[in-house]
């Protein structure tokens, strides 16, 4: 056995996200989201299943926060639903909205967890939907209203901002695989959204400096990585343009100023450019304090002509897969970090989401997860690799807290911490809960 030791100031977390966990749809003023209309349209989540419900975080976050004291986190990582502030995305502020959120943070405050906000978690206002939504460019603008006053009104209260959480699956999933809300499946219209995202994420990151809001703003894109199979220079360019799809174009622009050369060329062989007006470019390139990382799987890749957008072929090498059947590639972690820090240069990183999926329930009062708790340990192993390396890794934040809506898959998918019976709405710690309360206590894992 070996002891892999991490820092004694690491910000220990576990994530969740608005309309994942919180339910109360149409409670205290909201008005609905993308989501709300996505998950209610027949046929678009597994079961029929929506969020109108969920963990029902709404009604039981002093209970959820009862349960991140025992565990011991140093943040809480939480989405605020941007149609519960602002029913129609813009115009009056909804105060009893806001106050659950107040109400959440002081919670949070009073139990010595630092509140870790993410801005927006997928969950548009169903109103800025009607008008286009983030193919719009005047959404741009509503988010910068929003974000402001969220600044404003929790100044001194919270301390981490995230502007976006997984920019690539709100463009490209969202607008060209077409799997989640609004479910469109456009290539030109998912590269007008990812940039659309990238000028409202600079814009916000400007007006939090212009606010002088104390803490510190990032991102938080969604990365993975795919080793190349073989030497050919085929395959290394197919597993670096799909590598490419979710980190460079993704953080050339903020670092750089640019958009990658490379991936404007795969974009245009399949007919599609991104729409770059004057001003847009200056917009995007903020410095920001952070970067958030949120990392799941990976695996080996190889050319295969005309197979899928950028003619990468996945390799399977017989891994151990999740029950969302996701390959189980730890070492990708560590690459796609090196990478990125050899890329950009030594930027504070947080890792903002990593768990898996596993669907155990209870057996005479335990949940034993022990996958799960092999997988957050082999994924903590390469993370401290990766910071040995040189990577500048502040925290690491896990996902799930709770089990939860798990978007297209509804309530058929696992990833908490905590298990939750979605039919009473009981919460019971996993055994994955009480190893990582001795992780954050000790400050090391045992491999």
């Amino acid at each position: 056995m070996s002891i892999i030791q991490f820092p004694k100031d690491f910000l220990w977390g576990a994530a969740t996200a608005a309309y994942q966990v919180e339910g109360a749809w149409n409670e205290g003023g909201r008005g609905l989201s993308i989501w709300d209309t996505y998950a209610h349209t027949p046929g678009n989540i597994r079961n029929g299943d929506n969020g109108d419900i969920a963990c029902g975080h709404y009604h039981h976050y002093e209970e959820d926060i009862a349960y991140m004291k025992e565990l011991g986190l140093r943040t809480y990582r939480f989405s605020i639903s941007w149609s519960r502030v602002f029913p129609n995305g813009t115009g009056e502020l909804n105060k009893e909205g806001l106050h659950f959120y107040h109400r959440l943070v002081d919670k949070l405050l009073d139990n010595g967890i630092e509140p870790f906000c993410t801005l927006y978690h997928w969950d548009l206002p169903q109103a800025l939907q009607d008008t286009g939504g983030w193919k719009n460019r005047d959404t741009i603008d509503a988010f910068a209203l929003y974000a402001g006053e969220m600044f404003k009104s929790f100044q001194g209260k919270i301390k981490y901002w995230t502007t976006f959480n997984e920019p690539w699956c709100v463009s490209f999933k969202a607008h060209y695989i077409g799997d989640l809300a609004p479910g469109e499946k456009n290539l030109q219209s998912a590269l007008d959204v990812a940039h659309h995202l990238m000028i409202a994420h600079g814009r916000t990151v400007k007006l939090f400096r212009q606010l002088e809001v104390p803490g510190q703003i990032g991102y938080a894109p969604n990365v993975s990585w795919r080793e190349p199979f073989s030497s050919k220079p085929e395959d290394a360019g197919a597993c670096r343009r799909r590598i490419g799809w979710m980190v460079e174009w993704f953080m050339d622009p903020i670092f750089k100023g640019e958009y990658p050369e490379f991936m404007t060329a795969a974009f245009e062989v399949e007919g599609a450019k991104v729409n770059v007006q004057q001003g847009d470019m200056e917009d995007i390139k903020q410095p920001i304090d952070f970067l958030g990382i949120n990392y799941y799987t990976g695996s080996l890749g190889r050319y295969k002509k005309d197979i899928g957008l950028f003619e990468l072929e996945d390799i399977d090498e017989g891994y151990e897969r999740t029950d969302f059947n996701w390959p189980i590639y730890p070492e990708g972690l560590y690459k796609v970090l090196v990478h990125i820090t050899e890329r950009y240069g030594q930027i504070p990183i947080y890792i903002t989401e990593n768990g898996a999926c596993y669907d155990d329930n209870p057996v005479q009062g335990k949940v034993q997860d022990n996958k799960r708790i092999a997988y957050l340990s082999k994924h903590l192993t390469q993370l401290n690799r990766a910071m040995e390396t040189g990577v500048l890794v502040k925290g690491y934040i896990a996902w799930s807290l709770l089990d939860n809506f798990e978007w297209a898959d509804g309530y058929s998918r696992r990833f908490g911490l905590i298990h939750v019976d979605f039919n009473s709405l009981v919460r019971m710690p996993k055994d994955s809960f009480f190893w990582y309360e001795k992780v954050i206590t000790n400050g090391w894992i045992e491999v």
